[in-house]
Parts: structure tokens; C-alpha cells; sequence
């Protein structure tokens, strides 16, 4: 009889250890995962042309390299105004509307339009000349607002002494832009005067719209030795027709950016475009783990960079010294 109990409670040990050995093996349920996010990006763009829109390129690409990929991690909705203000108001209303994480304005009159819509929103600047000037910030420093990002000004008088040694006995040149546009107007008057310092003539000529430029460009092209178009999105927009008109008379053209040296300007000084949205990406990301943009100081692209179109100095019979070319990325080799 002991031995029955005894073998009985033994097998009673047993069986309660194997249901703990069990109970110890069976996997513990994992915790369910929290969905990550999915950051909302609005982009407004003034208009389409190839600098513009290399911002843009820069931008996405970037984003995409530190781990914002569009339909992935990140919704962006770009919304192309076509250089019409009506648009640029209804877009940045709709932007707004839809609660983004982020704004992105790529150029000053989209930016500006963003910010008469939100003052809560980061709103993140690509490639704005004067962004103190068009008072959309305090100050370069210390933004003062939910407004930061990159600005993409350039060195005129730098521009205006190659443009001497480039074209021999340089004496008189033309400016052309856009009268709506702020960030080129400001930029013709600092040229105006650096022009003086440099003994240079300088004769003005303003554009309402792309539908003036040949007519404008022609009178300029007839009274000047040389042209200088300073970071100025409706030319750059329309540079095949300037350049289509500046031929006739032998005349170059000297932008400010290295699209519209491609596009048939003979010497530009400036930063690369697609480089503007690179760093306009980063501070997006800066601003989306927790820097304040009023705080963030505004970056500064602007390096200075040379860029030539040696097929466009050929057809024209200037000979861009080496020195310069040394020290130049040439957008188109003959």
C-alpha cells in the first residue's frame, strides 16, 4: 500500500513539473508592434524650369537618403503653382489644410504664400536670395519664426570682374529681369553699384512675364556689350528665347545659376542647384527631430562655384582665360 502512494505521488510530481516545463517553453507573445508614422511633406514650387526643379530633385533625393522615402516613410503632396499668385494662395490654403508635418517653399513667392497661411507650421525655405529683405524672418541668425531653410545668393561683384575679363574691353551691360520678382530686384541694385565701383555702364531692362522677354531682350541685346541675369526664375524659365535673341547680336549672357549656363549662358557664378535641395533636405530633417526653425540660422549655399558653357563661348569668339577655367566645372565641353 506505502508503495502505491508512493508511486503515485511521484507520478503526481511528474506530471506537475512536465506542465511547468511546458508552460516554460511555450514562446511568450510578442508585443505588437506600433506602426512608425508616416511624415506629411508639402511642397509648393513657383514654377517649372530645370534650376527649379533640380531643387526639388535634390530635395527628394536627399530626403530619401536619410531614410524619408515618398510612399514609403513620407507622404509628399507638390503642388506647381505655375507661376500664376492665384495659385500659389489656393495651393498653400490646400497644403495647410491637410495638416503636413512640414512645408517646403521653393522660391521667395511660394514661401511668402506658405507663410501668409500658417504661422504654426515649419515652414522649410529652398533656394530664397533675401529672405530678411522679403520679411519672411528677423534675421539669417536667429529666424525668429516658424520659418528656416537655405539661401542661395550669389557674389555680384565677383560676376561683374570675371565678366570684365572675359569679354575684352568690357564698358557697358545690360541687366535683365523680372519686376515682380523681389530677390532679383534687390539684386540689381547691389549690381547697379558694384557696377559703378567697376566703371561699367549699366543699362536696366525689366520683364512683367515671359510674354515681353523677346522684345525686352532685344532692345537690351542691341545697346550692350554684355548681359547679367541675376537669380531671376521667369528668365530662367524663358532662356532659350533670351538666348535665341542674344545670339543674333553676339552678345553673352552671365546668369546666376548653373542651369541657365547650361541652357546657353557663357559664365555663370552661383551654387549648384541640386546642392540647395540637398541641404534644404537636411534642415527639413533637422526641424523633424526636434530643432526649433526659429532658432535654426539660416544655411548659406553659396560657394562661389564658376560654371561655363565652352560651346556657347566658341559660337560667340570668346576665349575664356585658363586661369578662370582652372577653377571652373564646365556644364557643356565642346
Amino acid at each position: 500500500m506505502m508503495k502505491k502512494t508512493v508511486l503515485a505521488f511521484g507520478l503526481f510530481i511528474l506530471a506537475v513539473l512536465g506542465i511547468g516545463y511546458v508552460t516554460q517553453q511555450k514562446p511568450a507573445q510578442q508585443p505588437v508592434q506600433e506602426t512608425k508614422k508616416i511624415v506629411k511633406v508639402g511642397v509648393l514650387q513657383l514654377l517649372s524650369h530645370p534650376a527649379l526643379d533640380a531643387i526639388y530633385k535634390g530635395i527628394t533625393d536627399e530626403l530619401g537618403n536619410l531614410g524619408y522615402v515618398d510612399g514609403k516613410t513620407m507622404q509628399i503632396d507638390f503642388q506647381n503653382a505655375q507661376a500664376d499668385q492665384s495659385n500659389l494662395v489656393s495651393m498653400s490654403q490646400k497644403l495647410v489644410s491637410e495638416k503636413p508635418d512640414i512645408l517646403i517653399g521653393i522660391t521667395t513667392p511660394a514661401t511668402a504664400s506658405l507663410a501668409n497661411a500658417t504661422k504654426e507650421i515649419p515652414i522649410i525655405m529652398g533656394g530664397i536670395t533675401y529672405p530678411v529683405q522679403a520679411g519672411l524672418i528677423a534675421s539669417e541668425e536667429k529666424p525668429g519664426n516658424n520659418i528656416t531653410g537655405v539661401s542661395d545668393r550669389t557674389p555680384i561683384k565677383q560676376q561683374l570682374e570675371l565678366m570684365k575679363k572675359v569679354v575684352p574691353n568690357l564698358k557697358k551691360i545690360g541687366i535683365l529681369y523680372t519686376a515682380s520678382e523681389d530677390n532679383s530686384t534687390r539684386q540689381v541694385e547691389e549690381a547697379k553699384e558694384l557696377a559703378k565701383a567697376l566703371d561699367l555702364e549699366v543699362v536696366v531692362k525689366s520683364i512683367s512675364n515671359t510674354n515681353d522677354i523677346e522684345q525686352v531682350t532685344e532692345g537690351l541685346a542691341s545697346d550692350v556689350q554684355a548681359i547679367f541675369v541675376p537669380i531671376d526664375n521667369t528668365v530662367a524659365s524663358a532662356m532659350a528665347t533670351v538666348v535665341k535673341v542674344t545670339d543674333k547680336y553676339k552678345v553673352p549672357v552671365f546668369p546666376s545659376a548653373d542651369t541657365m549656363v547650361k541652357d546657353g549662358g557663357v559664365l555663370g557664378i552661383g551654387v549648384d542647384q541640386y546642392k540647395i535641395g540637398v541641404e534644404t533636405a537636411k534642415v527639413v530633417v533637422a526641424v523633424l527631430n526636434g530643432v526649433e526653425p526659429k532658432e535654426k540660422a539660416i544655411v548659406l549655399a553659396n560657394e562661389g562655384v564658376v560654371y561655363i558653357n565652352e560651346t556657347k563661348a566658341k559660337a560667340l569668339g570668346i576665349d575664356i582665360p585658363e586661369e578662370i577655367k582652372a577653377k571652373a566645372i564646365i556644364v557643356d565641353k565642346e
